[in-house]
């Protein structure tokens, strides 16, 4: 029997980087588990994928920044496996300027994604969670919830507002025996990651960037999403029982350096 049998899991932004490592490594310790995305042939080929390697995964087409994708999401996981006990808000944009360079339209959309996102899947889930006596919610924050770069306004201002949405579902939701902790990673090796970075240094080669800011990172490397999905799964099992309301970084090091920095 393994850590997640007989448990349901929800994973948003699940076809890529940290949601389908997470999506795995649930479903590899027995958990059925629901992956949602907004490419629809992207979702349906990681659930393929997986089952063909005897991983308990699904998934569906939906947008989390959709009230509606959201209730027919959460309906979808209860209807196919018979509850939800685990939600990952794993779902998530890059964006980059300050407050003058930014696009208003981009500004909606970071915080639709993360912020809007988290809540709409959470109010959700919440209900099928009370319903099976109680469950685990994890969030994803960043460094950039805690410090933030030059340039990175939508995006940290999301991601700050990620760790008090989670407080609040801790402590609103506590009496409901469910737990909400979360997470929040440095230089990741996603394909997010190396769509977005190259942005700050155009013209040079991905591998070359990704290498640079490997250096950046006090263990000298940007981690894997596996290395995520471990603290993900411990938040999400019996083993973290008594956490809640809390915030875990996973950044190498990048946080516990102090660095005076020249402005670009």
């Amino acid at each position: 029997m393994g850590e997640f049998e007989n448990k349901v899991a929800v994973v948003t932004g699940g076809a890529t980087g940290i949601g389908y490592a997470t999506a795995r490594r649930l479903a590899s310790a027995g958990a059925s588990v629901v992956i949602c995305g907004r490419r629809g042939e992207l979702v349906a080929a990681r659930a393929h994928e997986a089952r063909e390697q005897s991983l308990d995964i699904g998934g569906i087409a939906a947008d989390v920044t959709s009230a509606a994708d959201m209730a027919r999401l959460m309906a979808h996981a209860v209807e196919t496996h018979g509850g939800l006990d685990i939600l990952i808000c794993n779902a998530g944009v890059q964006s980059f300027g300050d407050v003058v360079t930014t696009e208003e339209a981009d500004w909606d959309k970071t915080l639709a994604i993360h912020l809007n996102g988290t809540f709409l899947a959470s109010r959700y889930a919440v209900p099928e969670m009370r319903k099976r006596g109680g469950g685990a919610i994890v969030t994803l924050g960043s460094i950039h919830s805690f410090a933030t770069a030059y340039g990175r306004i939508a995006y940290s201002t999301a991601k700050s507002g990620i760790l008090g949405l989670t407080r609040a579902l801790a402590l609103d939701h506590a009496a409901d025996n469910i737990r909400a902790n979360a997470v929040c990673p440095a230089g990741i090796d996603t394909p997010l990651l190396r769509d977005a970075w190259p942005r700050m240094s155009p013209g040079r080669p991905v591998d070359e960037v990704m290498e640079e800011l490997a250096q950046l990172h006090p263990l000298h490397r940007v981690g894997a999403p596996e290395e995520v999905a471990e603290m993900i799964a411990y938040l999400a099992g019996p083993r973290s029982g008594f956490v809640t309301g809390a915030e875990f970084k996973i950044d190498g090091g990048v946080l516990a350096r102090i660095s005076i920095a020249p402005r670009p």
